[in-house]
């Protein structure tokens, strides 16, 4: 059994998946444990979908032609900021220019940037896709909720061999995944996530992004200032 830090440091975003089934009764207990998730007031604002087999296949396929076709989803809501600035636009690139190197895309080869993004919408051929979703009237805070839940996730899926990778992707593809799925118009899509057992042959699940050290993100206040 990994210890919490063990769970938490050792988990990376997993873009090649093994097609190995993944019990239901497994998808059950790691969502059992991550509904132990705080939230305010205990509203617990999250809804999962959990996809399988030729309904998982379905939707990829159709989600992947449209990606293929250059036909452009529209985000639910704002994710990024509207103007890039360093140092999160130099930690953005950072982070994608590695992860193409570890596939060996080259810089400037938008074609294979296409098709490895494309791949998102395959669930990276994981036998297990969640597609998650919030009540359209929550605010900011549920949201901040939220990512407690999914964090919980991925890290609950670790003890049972599993690995994951949250995908915001899915995002901008709604209207077309509310349609296939059956979800309400009053529910916003938040992301969807990738779930299964990691290929570890593939060497893009080598990539790790490098992590801030604490002098650059923490502040220890050892005396309040004057008014």
């Amino acid at each position: 059994m990994l210890t919490v830090e063990e769970a938490i440091t050792g988990r990376r975003s997993i873009r090649a998946f093994l097609d190995t089934p993944v019990p239901r009764e497994t998808i059950d207990r790691i969502l059992t444990i991550a509904g132990r998730a705080p939230s305010g007031s205990n509203i617990q604002p999250w809804k999962v979908w959990v996809l399988e087999g030729e309904v998982r296949k379905a939707l990829s396929a159709e989600l992947k032609a449209q990606h293929d076709a250059g036909i452009e989803g529209e985000w639910p809501y704002a994710y990024y900021p509207v103007t890039w600035r360093d140092p999160y636009l130099a930690r953005r690139r950072a982070c994608g220019f590695g992860l193409y190197a570890k596939v060996g895309i080259a810089k400037g080869d938008t074609a294979a940037m296409k098709a490895q993004h494309g791949r998102n919408f395959l669930f990276f051929d994981a036998p297990v896709g969640l597609i998650f979703t919030i009540d359209d009237d929550m605010e900011v805070g549920s949201w901040l909720d939220y990512g407690m839940f999914l964090q919980s996730i991925m890290v609950a899926a670790r003890a049972f061999g599993l690995e994951t990778c949250p995908q915001a992707a899915f995002a901008p593809r709604h209207k077309t995944i509310k349609k296939r799925l059956g979800i309400p118009d009053s529910e916003m899509v938040v992301c969807g996530m990738a779930l299964g057992y990691a290929d570890r042959s593939n060497t893009v699940n080598e990539f790790t992004p490098e992590r801030l050290p604490l002098g650059q993100f923490v502040h220890y206040v050892d005396a309040l200032k004057g008014d």
